[in-house]
């Protein structure tokens, strides 16, 4: 099925178009001015954290994605045009030509997806008075802190990478997209996108399991997609709440600890001030850049990253930006 025939009908059902509905095989891009610097290689990065992630897709020509825009099923392909200090994307969505209510869906989840609609002028004017932060800051100008496209998304991957090293995480969600998640035909490959609550809630525990989840993390995968889809959990409402009283009304949910809890505050709900303590790669990461041998604790990384505040979670970003570059995979 491809994505010009690939439509989600009312309840999330996939089903096959009507022949008159069919759109034509090729669209034209239409184009994004976002505010200056932005550089779309290390937001992706900064997204994807490794370069197996099989839903936010890198490659030579730019940023990919399978979503669902319109009611339809579509790969967006984002690319950057000119130098950092342009701000101008060129967005792509296979399948039929974009309707107008069709690239402002596309915006408003990409601006959430890429930060680019996030001021981080008072954070460079506050690292370029730290002798630390500031060399840091500045060999990744251009970042802007990217956001998962829903809470349920990021709760996923905040339970998927528990007590697991990243690759073994990242290994896992690609397994749940494959299994659950709307899938393309894109230039010849198969391409998923993240499941919807509405999909997974239909599957049963042992299902996922089969994935290579452990007992305990497939059943709070499914309890979650079925609390959300039945509308019995209002992640939605959390926007609105201290940063405290969402930790506790996530810590209410099976399977989401302090630490999961804090990694949605900065990664679904775009709290800057979170550094997520329980990373143990941005634990490391935050060691190294300190000069700091032994391993740190819940109370010795909030007391570190106090200097920083309110921005502990644009350091987490750039540390993680620093070790990818280390690993070679940035340019």
């Amino acid at each position: 099925m491809s994505a010009e025939d690939t439509r989600i009908a009312p309840g999330g059902a996939v089903g096959e178009a009507a022949e008159e509905d069919r759109p034509p095989p090729t669209a034209a891009p239409f184009e994004l001015e976002v505010s200056r610097p932005f550089r779309l290689d290390l937001t992706a990065w900064a997204l994807r954290r490794r370069p197996d992630n099989a839903v936010d897709r890198w490659d030579e020509t730019g940023y990919r994605r399978v979503m669902t825009v319109g009611g339809l099923v579509r790969e967006v392909s984002v690319r950057q045009e000119g130098p950092a200090s342009a701000g101008r994307l060129s967005v792509l969505l296979s399948g039929r030509p974009p309707a107008p209510a069709d690239a402002a869906e596309v915006r408003a989840v990409l601006g959430r997806l890429l930060g680019f609609e996030r001021d981080l002028s008072a954070f460079y004017r506050f690292a370029a008075r730290d002798r630390k932060l500031g060399p840091l800051a500045m060999g990744f100008r251009g970042l802007r802190p990217p956001r998962f496209p829903s809470l349920f998304e990021c709760l996923a991957n905040a339970i998927a990478c528990q007590q697991v090293s990243l690759q073994v995480g990242i290994l896992l969600l690609n397994r749940l997209a494959e299994a659950f998640g709307p899938a393309l035909e894109v230039r010849g490959s198969r391409v998923h996108g993240f499941p919807r609550p509405e999909t997974l809630a239909a599957a049963e525990p042992e299902e996922v399991r089969g994935l290579g989840f452990s007992r305990q993390k497939a059943a709070a995968l499914v309890e979650l997609a079925r609390a959300v889809s039945a509308g019995r959990v209002d992640l939605d409402g959390l926007e609105g709440l201290s940063n405290e009283d969402a930790v506790r009304r996530l810590g209410a949910l099976r399977g989401v600890g302090r630490w999961s809890a804090e990694y949605a505050l900065l990664r679904g709900l775009g709290r800057l001030e979170v550094f997520p303590w329980g990373d143990a790669g941005a634990r490391n990461g935050l060691a190294r850049w300190l000069g700091v041998e032994e391993p740190l604790g819940y109370d010795q990384v909030q007391s570190l990253v106090t200097r920083w505040r309110p921005f502990g979670g644009m350091i987490y970003f750039h540390l993680l930006l620093a070790r990818l570059s280390d690993q070679g995979h940035l340019a």
